[in-house]
């Protein structure tokens, strides 16, 4: 299996370049496309796809690519593909909200091997290879030393489709918010686990996702110490709702959650 670590540093510079375009971007007018009734797209989003497509296809030829704006999400991402989400959090981008990630993981016969979330606009870049730990500004990450849920910030997010599917998101908050010491929806899943890798959120859950929205962050958080998992506390496959926690607090998510899958 070609080695993902020996591409790492040239791979953070490429995505941290990336974040050039969207603080070129931050204040100008926006150019906003609807692809869903509440799910936009800018040209911004483009621009940053097409710069990372460019640079990372030189990187490492021959390595396909699954992008949030030119690809379909239930395809096979095959032996080598890069998985990106140029700007995960349009909504916050469009309203000048700073939450606001690039996501960028290599795809290795069946598994991340290297994961990158770019937060340019707080100049905070997260990255990790498989087996070499995780990062964030060439600090060590690691996840928190929360065990109880009523010490636990959890994280979600809304799926765009979430008013046909509102009686399963208020039943999963209804299980959550109660007890634990509170709820986050930073609107940027990417970012989410980015957070959840440093100890900043002790959980996060969220349905609806795409493999570009949660690739780069699954990695960090496993390299950082935590767990990632399906609601039932299987492994995780594409497509289905995601668990993720520092590992001390799965087994309690996983009983509030388990049911509502």
């Amino acid at each position: 299996m070609f080695q993902a670590a020996s591409i790492l540093c040239e791979c953070v510079d490429i995505v941290r370049r990336s974040g050039e375009i969207i603080r070129a971007h931050w204040s100008g007018p926006r150019r906003v496309r609807h692809k869903g009734s509440i799910d936009l797209v800018t040209e911004t989003d483009l621009a940053v796809e097409a710069f990372l497509k460019e640079k990372l296809a030189a990187l490492l030829p021959g390595a396909a690519f699954m992008a949030e704006e030119s690809s379909a999400a239930d395809r096979d991402p095959g032996a080598l593909c890069w998985i990106i989400d140029p700007v995960d959090g349009t909504t916050n981008f469009v309203h000048r909200i700073p939450q606001v990630g690039t996501s960028v993981a290599l795809w290795q016969e069946g598994q991340v091997t290297l994961g990158i979330v770019n937060v340019p606009m707080l100049d905070e870049c997260f990255w990790a290879a498989r087996g070499q730990g995780a990062f964030c500004n060439n600090r060590s990450i690691a996840v928190s030393g929360a065990d109880t849920l009523t010490e636990a910030l959890v994280g979600t997010g809304f799926p765009y489709d979430v008013a046909e599917r509102l009686p399963e998101v208020l039943e999963r908050l209804a299980a959550v918010l109660p007890v634990s010491q509170g709820l986050r929806r930073i609107g940027a899943a990417s970012v989410d686990l980015a957070y959840l890798a440093c100890g900043r959120l002790d959980a996060f859950y969220e349905a609806g996702l795409k493999p570009w929205d949660l690739a780069a962050g699954w990695l960090l958080v496993e390299e950082a110490g935590g767990r990632v998992s399906n609601l039932r506390n299987e492994s995780l496959h594409f497509g289905e709702a995601l668990l993720a926690s520092n590992g001390r607090l799965h087994k309690a998510m996983t009983a509030l959650l388990a049911e509502t899958a």
